[in-house]
């Protein structure tokens, strides 16, 4: 099982040109906060503040309180130097909170952007990309960005103004010593420049691993998954399937958790040893003839040389950081930049009274502008009210042709019109309300029945839902559960058996009442017996609709008023069951390939 690549994966890491431009974009997720991050600016700005100002308490403690025994301004430096601390305190916890929010309330912006713009991608889409890739770009890659957006701006803003303010102090203080200590700084920005480079592009390998590995998770430890591999006795394949995927995972961790360790272990030596050469400094100032340094003057800059140390070291890991996070940042943009294929026009057509006449006028359909059509030339006129069937070989188009009318595809030439209007100038709601589908695949989300029935029609009373049911011929079986309709379906309804889960999605349609049904194969994967049962399901939904089935057996329509026969994409017949009978063409060869398939008992 290797990671399929997906349209984002495929897309070239962003070049440094592009750089300026993703970090408008960062910004920008931060602009409608902009009030909120002004007063993180002013806590950031008055904790600076007041921890400078202690060494200065500090300098005239010992120069001046101590040695001229005035009490009264060392009990005043003292409770100065301990109310710094307590506001630095104070400052630091109201400072946390606001971008701590601010910061989760643009992981949800971004959670919900992305998630909108998957819901309105076509079913192409969906086709050709992995569900676990899908669900690793919302949950891994943003879940990776937390530390950057709830800490690390505030972090770089509060230790920038941090080092600023403290260099300004030190220069204060005096400056050969400022000089001495800051020689080495370049070098350390360099430094951290390089790690944050290699970081980047060890965590956007990393991501695509985990991608890998969650969308393996997806496909194998579902309960499709697990009676796969069960019953082809690939357990122990798809269990080291996964284990390799997880050491290549192992890999990138520990490369990502351990570039350029030892080059910041350097940095952080290096820092660590500079009071050293401060008071190496000072000394040798003082025995050639230099000005002399005060003990309180030196021991306020070594204070400040370490309150320097702390938010140098954090603001050379935060750009190690930032760098890292570009790398996530720009997997998320790829799928806020995905071109939508269906949109919604300008100015919509809503239709309130929905007659239910579909017109396919000379559709054409293919996937993309270089592959072969899939439909070609398609003419059909399905009354309202009226019933039509689109038979045919696999591969010949069938689906594909019922998937263009609520607009799964969009046709690539002619149209397809609902009571004359063209599908693709109609508003979304109009036609969610006009068009329902029953597919061969029913899909049931892993909560109740009622829950599952209520996804159609939210506000629907007990008494609809059990109407509904009668219809579908459910209602008996769910009634008789041990739960009734707060019965748990199971993950992909599989408490449920095919038939009953097929009378379910019936029901979930007859809830919602659309005039146009569309029925994809809806009885292809049942057994004689429980086709019947849901055959009748299915009659009680089409009356008095516009009902286009695409059928499999064809002993589901030989009541429809119009059979079309699809081959290779085109039209090859067209009439009544007994028309085509007559004319022993394409569908006479299907019904008799059908009578020989059927059961003898």
């Amino acid at each position: 099982m290797r990671p399929h690549d997906i349209e984002g994966d495929r897309t070239p890491p962003a070049a440094e040109s592009d750089r300026p431009r993703q970090v408008r974009r960062i910004l920008e997720l931060f602009r409608p906060y902009r009030g909120r991050l002004a007063v993180v600016g002013l806590l950031v700005g008055a904790s600076s503040l007041v921890s400078v100002a202690t060494p200065f308490l500090l300098k005239e403690i010992l120069d001046t309180a101590i040695p001229e025994g005035r009490t009264g301004l060392l009990s005043l430096l003292a409770l100065g130097m301990i109310l710094g601390a307590v506001l630095t305190s104070v400052f630091g916890v109201l400072q946390t909170l606001i971008s701590t929010t601010v910061g989760q309330r643009v992981m949800h912006d971004l959670r919900t952007a992305v998630y909108g713009r998957l819901q309105r991608m076509s079913l192409a889409f969906f086709t050709r990309t992995r569900t676990g890739e899908v669900q690793s770009r919302i949950a891994n890659d943003i879940g990776g960005m937390q530390a950057t957006v709830t800490s690390t701006a505030t972090s770089l803003v509060s230790n920038l103004t941090s080092v600023v303010a403290t260099i300004v102090a030190m220069v204060a203080l005096d400056w050969r010593l400022t000089v001495v200590s800051l020689l080495l700084l370049p070098v350390f920005v360099w430094i951290s420049r390089r790690v944050g480079n290699e970081r980047k592009k060890i965590t956007t390998q990393r991501q695509k691993q985990m991608a890998a590995m969650a969308a393996t998770v997806t496909e194998s430890l579902s309960v499709s998954g697990i009676l796969l591999g069960r019953t082809m006795g690939r357990a122990d394949s798809l269990t080291q399937s996964f284990a390799d995927e997880s050491e290549r995972l192992v890999g990138l961790e520990v490369r990502s958790n351990m570039a350029g360790r030892w080059r910041m272990a350097v940095i952080t030596v290096v820092m660590a040893a500079m009071p050293a050469v401060i008071y190496w400094a000072a000394g040798v100032t003082s025995r050639f003839g230099g000005p002399g340094i005060s003990i309180g003057t030196l021991v306020a800059f070594v204070s400040l040389q370490q309150g320097l140390f702390r938010p140098t070291v954090s603001l050379l890991s935060t750009g190690v950081q930032i760098q890292t996070s570009l790398a996530l940042f720009q997997r998320i943009f790829e799928y806020l930049d995905l071109p939508i294929d269906i949109t919604e026009p300008a100015r919509p057509v809503r239709l309130d009274r929905i007659k239910g006449e579909v017109r396919f006028e000379d559709v054409e359909f293919r996937y993309d502008d270089k592959g072969a059509p899939i439909l070609e030339h398609i003419d059909i006129t399905v009354p309202a009210g009226g019933s039509l069937a689109v038979v045919g070989p696999t591969g010949s188009g069938k689906s594909t042709l019922g998937y263009l009318v609520p607009r799964l595809y969009d046709v690539t030439g002619g149209r397809v019109t609902l009571d004359g209007v063209d599908v693709r100038d109609l508003d979304f709601d109009t036609l969610a309300r006009a068009i329902g589908v029953v597919s061969q695949e029913t899909y049931l989300f892993h909560a109740s029945v009622a829950d599952n029935l209520r996804f159609a029609k939210p506000d629907a009373t007990d008494e609809e839902l059990h109407a509904a049911a009668k219809a579908a011929q459910i209602h008996d079986h769910i009634a008789s559960l041990p739960d009734g309709y707060d019965t748990v379906v199971g993950e992909r309804g599989h408490r449920f058996s095919g038939g009953e889960k097929q009378r379910l999605a019936i029901a979930r349609t007859i809830l919602r009442d659309p005039p146009v049904l569309i029925l994809d194969e809806a009885t292809s994967a049942l057994d004689t017996r429980t086709e019947r049962a849901v055959q009748e399901a299915i009659d009680a939904l089409s009356a008095d609709r516009t009902t286009l089935t695409i059928a499999h057996r064809l002993s589901t329509v030989r009541g429809a008023d119009q059979i079309v026969v699809l081959d290779a994409g085109r039209v090859a017949e067209r009439g009544t069951h007994e028309e085509l009978l007559g004319q022993d063409g394409r569908y006479a060869a299907l019904v008799r390939r059908d009578a020989r398939l059927e059961p003898t008992t």
